[in-house]
């Protein structure tokens, strides 16, 4: 392999400044394509714009990204839907096989949050699929909550490649369908599945250990957090925590208040 040249090495070493910089970000680097460096920094303004890769001859112009106002005025799920379907507010339209906007009742009192689709959610279009799907159903119906009766989504809707962590731009990108979305259905409660999904809804670097336990607050909706079903099928210990953290769920929706559900 030859040595990069002088604008290879002028361009790494902005892009790790930048990256370095960036407080909290998940990046990882060896994950990271020269074409989503090279983005990156143009939209940062770190890049000459003659070093972006222009668009291939032939190439339509790139679409419009979805705007925080028609996220907003979205009149209901299907039509947010649609906008998921044709967004471009980041790049992780480009390796998605399928969006994985959500799925369940418009109505639902309770709405699960997980951090981003994966594999199988990627080919199906389906969020929560597979084995860890089917231990989510199996946990919900421990508290007499079938599938059908909540809905289901992540905090991105779109695959990150190799499953990596979502990066925060990604999620900044993705925060307004999600606000969109509760706003639409307006359930009693959140559960946050997963460190990540509880950490990015409430906003802290706190363990996930410290964050069970406790009715939190996302936006106004009360939150509860554990953890992921695929994180159970590693550890099946855990099992046993998140189905006393569901049974704060139950407590809520049978009317006891925050302080009791936090004792309970």
């Amino acid at each position: 392999m030859s040595p990069p040249d002088a604008g290879g090495r002028k361009l790494a070493r902005a892009f790790l400044k930048q990256t370095l910089a960036s407080e909290g970000s998940a990046l990882m680097l060896e994950h990271a394509t020269r074409e989503e460096v090279l983005r990156r920094l143009a939209s940062a303004g770190r890049v000459p714009h003659a070093a972006a890769a222009p668009p291939a001859d032939g190439d339509a112009s790139p679409a419009a990204a979805v705007t925080r106002s028609e996220i907003a005025e979205a009149p209901d799920l299907e039509a947010l839907a649609a906008l998921v379907a044709s967004c471009t507010r980041c790049t992780l339209h480009e390796s998605r096989k399928n969006p994985v906007f959500g799925e369940g009742a418009a109505n639902a009192r309770v709405v699960c949050v997980g951090e981003a689709p994966g594999k199988h959610e990627d080919e199906t279009g389906r969020p929560f699929v597979g084995r860890a799907g089917g231990l989510l159903d199996r946990l919900l119906m421990s508290i007499g909550l079938p599938r059908t009766s909540v809905y289901i989504c992540n905090v991105l809707k779109s695959r990150p490649p190799r499953n990596r962590d979502p990066l925060p731009d990604e999620v900044a990108a993705c925060a307004p369908y999600l606000l969109r979305q509760l706003a639409l259905i307006e359930p009693e409660v959140i559960i946050a599945f997963g460190a990540f999904a509880a950490r990015t809804l409430l906003e802290t670097k706190s363990a996930l250990g410290r964050l069970r336990g406790t009715v939190h607050r996302y936006s106004g909706y009360p939150v509860v957090a554990t953890y992921h079903p695929a994180a159970l099928l590693r550890n099946p210990g855990w099992i046993r925590p998140t189905w006393e953290d569901l049974q704060i769920v139950r407590r809520m929706l049978d009317g006891v208040g925050d302080r009791e559900a936090r004792s309970g």
